[in-house]
């Protein structure tokens, strides 16, 4: 199976990366507009390849895509300290009219996983462009990951027994969905109860801001987030090259709300098989409306 990568930067780069570690694909190409990047960055993760998997990593211009089953597009412009995601939209937007038609040309088959900021707005681009093309975007996979990994401290569990879903915007107006969370197929509450361990309105208020801001501190700490959205961006590319059908807060078009946005979904290898809007309480449905429509209003179908 071989993936390609579009944009070659911090991002681009560590989700080559994790490929190559996880043995995602045999196959792996990287593309920039820097040339001299993408090639630098492939023979560098070539390196690892002998030490993990033996991907064969490569890389090339667009037509260097062909045969490629899923394409992560990461090119674009990084989100600075003090910038929100949705300041981001109207150059990467321009990047994408640029850079999207040239990657559907090359590989009709693929799907196309879109990891540029801001994801929801540009994923709907994305699907414009590359009509007849599978389409879906990184959405709150990484936000939802943030979140299990805050509860699983708290509870003091490894992470992979905790289950929970942010949904709506990747971004200042997404929605910590509560009533979809578990520890060992408990509701939260229940689980830190039978432990005798503290829950409060606090303890959640610290979770809920660890979650929402965590991009923006680790932006102002070290400039740029790659690690966390790098390793997600390979779990996707994972779910659609294994037909998985893994249930992902991956985002696409979603006809309720009118946009592109995160809800769980089923991912495989057609991309977005199945969506599943979970029953919400009335606060949480309120707040995933009002995400929907920040989203809407900041013109998230750029033209």
């Amino acid at each position: 199976m071989k993936v390609g990568v579009v944009g070659a930067g911090l991002v681009g780069a560590t989700a080559a990366y994790a490929l190559t570690l996880r043995g995602s694909c045999s196959d792996l190409v990287l593309v920039d507009k820097d040339e001299k990047r993408a090639q630098a960055e492939a023979q560098d993760i070539a390196h690892a390849a002998p030490v993990s998997h033996g991907t064969r990593v490569t890389s090339g211009g667009y037509a260097a895509l062909s045969g490629c089953r899923v394409v992560v597009i990461a090119a674009g412009a990084n989100q600075r300290p003090g910038e929100s995601r949705l300041d981001l939209l109207g150059k990467n937007a321009a990047i994408f009219r640029e850079v999207i038609p040239q990657v559907a040309e090359q590989t009709p088959e693929a799907v196309l996983l879109i990891a540029t900021n801001p994801v929801d707005a540009l994923t709907d681009l994305a699907t414009r462009l590359a009509p007849g093309h599978a389409v879906l975007g990184s959405g709150t996979v990484l936000d939802s990951a943030r979140f299990r990994h805050l509860i699983a401290g708290q509870a003091g569990v490894d992470a992979t027994h905790v289950h929970g879903y942010v949904l709506g915007e990747h971004g200042d107006s997404e929605v910590l969905a509560w009533s979809t969370a578990t520890v060992a197929g408990l509701p939260v509450e229940d689980f830190m109860r039978a432990r005798g361990l503290e829950w409060t309105e606090e303890v959640r208020a610290e979770i809920d801001a660890g979650t929402r801001d965590a991009a923006a501190a680790i932006i102002e700490g070290k400039r740029a987030t790659y690690y966390g959205i790098g390793a997600a961006l390979a779990r996707i590319a994972e779910a659609i090259l294994g037909d998985r059908r893994s249930i992902l807060t991956v985002s696409a078009p979603t006809d309720p709300y009118g946009v592109s946005l995160s809800v769980p979904r089923i991912v495989g290898a057609r991309g977005v098989e199945d969506t599943l809007i979970p029953p919400l309480p009335p606060e949480e449905a309120r707040a995933l409306e009002a995400s929907a429509e920040v989203l809407r209003q900041t013109g998230a179908r750029p033209g």
